[in-house]
C-alpha cells in the first residue's frame, strides 16, 4: 500500500486542532487522504472497510478514546488506531495498548511534525503483522496438506496403512471404553492380478480407484475406508454391529459388480471380478488389542478366499476360546 493511497479518519472535537492534524497530514501523505469525525456518534457510521488508520482523541463530547477504539476494533480487529490526546498519564497510555491500541501521541511540543512519522511506523507495523499472518495461514494450509498426504494413499484417495491403524487404535479403545461395538472388513480384489495381466496396469489402477470409490460412497462421516496395500483394502465401522457390517458388506459388493460391469463391459473379464471379504466384530472377537481385530478380519478373508472367493466370511469364536488369536472362522456362505 503506496503512503498516498492511505485512507486516514481523524477523530478530534476541537476544531481548530482537527483542522492542523488534517493539514499536517495532507502536506505529508497528499490531498483526499483524510477524514475528520468530531463525535463518537459519528465514529460509529463510519464504514472501516475504507479506513486504514484511525488517530483519535481520548475526550470526546460524548466518550471517549478508549470507547472509539472498542467500537473500531469490533468492526475490525486488525485495524491500526492511534490515540492523540493532551494528557500525558501513563496510565491512559499503558491502557490504550493493553485495549489494542498501536500507539499514544501526548500533545506536546511539535508533536504535530511526529504525527506523520507515528503513521508511517505503525503502518509499516501493520503491514509486518498482516504479511506473518498471511504466512502463517500459509503454513498451517501448507502443513495440513502435508499432513493429508501423508495419511492418504495418493492412488485411491483413501487413509493409507499407517493412517488407519492410527484409526483403528483410536476406534477400538473408544469402543472398549464405552462398550460399543466395532466391525473391521477386510476386502481383496477377486481376478485382479488377470485383469493386469490381460489388460494392463491401467487398467488395474481404474479397478482399484473405482473400488476406492464404492466403498467412500458406503462411507458414513464416522465409517473409516483404507487402501492395506495392493489390492486389498480395510473398513472399518464404529458403533456397528455384524447383523448391520454384514449388510454394508452386500451392499459394496453389489454396488462393485456395478462398476466392474461399466468398467469391462463385454469383456472376457466381464462378472469374473469380484470382492472377497473377511469380517470380524469386537463383541463377538473380543480382540484384546485393534492389531488382533485386524488379524482376525484378515484370517476370515482367507477362509473366504479360500472357500470359493466372491463371499463374506464372519468371524466366530470357539465356545472356550480363552484368546482371540484362538477364534476360528466359519463360512456362512455368500453374503
Amino acid at each position: 500500500m503506496a503512503s498516498q493511497s492511505l485512507r486516514l479518519l481523524v477523530v478530534e472535537d476541537d476544531i481548530d486542532t482537527a483542522s492542523l492534524i488534517q493539514e499536517t497530514l495532507r502536506d505529508h501523505f497528499g490531498p483526499g487522504c483524510v477524514r475528520h469525525c468530531s463525535s463518537l456518534e459519528e465514529v460509529r457510521a463510519v464504514d472501516f472497510a475504507a479506513v486504514d488508520m484511525v488517530l483519535s482523541d481520548m475526550n470526546l463530547p460524548d466518550g471517549s478514546g478508549l470507547d472509539v477504539l472498542d467500537h473500531v476494533l469490533k468492526q475490525r480487529n486488525d485495524l491500526p488506531v492511534i490515540l492523540v490526546t493532551g494528557e500525558g498519564i501513563i496510565e491512559n497510555a499503558a491502557k490504550a495498548i493493553r485495549n489494542g491500541a498501536y500507539d499514544y501521541i501526548v500533545k506536546a511540543g511539535d508533536y504535530l511534525f511526529a504525527i506523520p512519522l507515528m503513521v508511517e511506523k505503525n503502518m509499516a507495523i501493520y503491514r509486518t503483522r498482516q504479511e506473518n499472518q498471511r504466512l502463517e495461514q500459509k503454513l498451517k494450509e501448507t502443513v495440513q496438506q502435508l499432513q493429508a498426504m501423508a495419511a492418504t494413499d495418493p492412488l485411491t484417495g483413501l487413509a493409507n496403512r499407517r493412517a488407519f491403524g492410527q484409526a483403528m487404535a483410536r476406534c477400538f479403545s473408544e469402543a472398549v471404553r464405552y462398550n460399543h461395538d466395532l466391525v473391521c472388513i477386510m476386502i481383496d480384489l477377486d481376478g485382479f492380478k488377470m485383469l493386469n495381466d490381460t489388460l494392463g496396469h491401467q487398467r488395474g489402477d481404474e479397478l482399484l480407484e473405482n473400488a476406492a470409490r464404492v466403498l467412500s460412497a458406503n462411507c458414513r462421516a464416522s465409517d473409516i475406508a483404507g487402501r492395506f496395500g495392493g489390492d486389498e483394502f480395510i473398513f472399518l465401522l464404529p458403533q456397528t454391529d455384524e447383523a448391520t457390517g454384514r449388510q454394508v458388506a452386500q451392499r459394496i459388493s453389489d454396488d462393485f459388480k456395478t462398476v466392474t460391469a461399466t468398467l469391462l463391459g463385454n469383456t472376457p473379464l466381464a462378472g469374473r471380478l469380484t470382492m472377497s471379504m473377511g469380517l470380524a466384530g469386537l463383541q463377538t472377537t473380543r480382540a484384546a488389542t485393534p492389531e488382533a481385530m485386524v488379524a482376525c478380519a484378515d484370517h476370515a478373508l482367507y477362509r473366504a478366499k479360500q472357500s470359493g472367493r466372491a463371499r463374506l466370511v464372519s468371524y466366530t469364536r470357539e465356545p472356550n476360546a480363552a484368546a482371540p488369536t484362538e477364534i476360528i472362522p466359519t463360512v456362512p456362505g455368500a453374503a
